[in-house]
């Protein structure tokens, strides 16, 4: 039986501006190379049979793939590539056309968002390559690798170890919509398509899904506030604007800012929350969207994400199992 673990590494996740404006870490193509050797022969001890990785013009998979010496067909899959954020999403529909169990990605939230938009149901371990890492997580490839397989080859249990995340749903005008992962904010004085960090002065709303004081990313403002963990049944809405409570957080790697919030509330699931006229629409760090001064925008939470898979919990689980016996 074919047991399939797929990886998308982002070729460019670590290497944006926002490393001009902060201090954020720069994830070479070699570092990446790197990590998928260590996660894809993690992968394979623990039961994948059939590895699956992405090519694109940095040569990054086909690279990491070149040499290893493992008992498992090794593909490339070839989607033409060239170094667009389609480029994952294309990536990520084949895999899920062709039976991928379990998704390594190497990237940021922005990564993985864009595999989620596409793939909803996905089952991810995401590893932080990129510069906002609140979704994926800081973790030694070898043994994350070794959770995928454990997962895709049925000895993890997927229900237990692998819990459905939440994801914050936009309703836009025209009937349009998209998603975010971890947080969604509305900006005045800004534009879309800005990489820069976000100017404190400029937040207004800020709805996430997740909230953390240990986090990097205008979550942690909120997180730094009350917390909201990935297992909670709701979410958090931050207002900001001038007269509120400055707040020195972390909004982007070695990048302190003040940032005035005037209040912090819990929202429940699937309750709409009204979106400011006249903003520029955020998600996972990204302006993607302007709102127009007439336009009826709304965001709702939902637990309808992609499955995170527990390197920790997996890991548990297989060695009680006799896995790696």
């Amino acid at each position: 039986m074919r047991i399939s673990v797929g990886i998308i590494a982002n070729p460019v996740s670590g290497r944006d501006v926002r490393r001009v404006a902060a201090r954020g870490g720069v994830s070479t193509a070699e570092d990446k190379r790197n990590r998928i050797s260590r996660a894809v022969i993690g992968a394979v001890t623990a039961g994948a049979n059939h590895i699956i990785a992405m090519q694109e013009p940095f040569q990054i998979a086909t690279g990491a793939l070149a040499d290893l010496n493992v008992d498992a067909e090794l593909e490339i899959l070839d989607v033409g590539a060239n170094v667009s954020p389609l480029d994952t999403a294309k990536a990520a529909q084949a895999m899920r056309n062709r039976g991928v169990s379990v998704l390594i990605t190497l990237g940021g939230d922005g990564t993985n968002r864009t595999i989620a938009k596409v793939w909803p149901d996905v089952t991810l371990v995401p590893m932080s390559t990129g510069t906002n890492n609140v979704f994926p997580s800081l973790v030694e490839p070898t043994v994350a690798g070794a959770a995928a397989g454990l997962v895709a080859s049925g000895i993890a249990d997927l229900e237990t170890v692998a819990p459905k995340s939440k994801m914050i749903h936009i309703q836009l005008a025209n009937s349009r919509s998209d998603i975010a992962l971890i947080d969604a904010a509305t900006l005045v004085d800004d534009f879309a398509g800005n990489k820069m960090p976000v100017k404190p002065l400029s937040l207004r709303q800020l709805v996430v899904s997740q909230a953390r004081p240990d986090t990097i990313g205008v979550s942690s403002i909120v997180g730094l506030l009350q917390r909201c963990e990935t297992k909670d049944d709701f979410a958090l809405m931050a207002t900001c604007g001038p007269g509120g409570k400055l707040i020195k957080a972390p909004v982007a790697p070695g990048l302190y800012q003040r940032v005035p919030v005037l209040g912090v509330q819990r929202v429940g699931l699937s309750e709409p929350i009204s979106l400011l006229q006249n903003t520029v629409l955020a998600f996972d760090g990204d302006r993607e969207h302007l709102i127009g001064p007439t336009d009826q925008v709304t965001a709702r939470v939902e637990r309808d994400g992609p499955r995170v898979v527990n390197v920790s919990a997996a890991l548990a689980q297989g060695a009680e199992r006799g896995a790696f016996s």
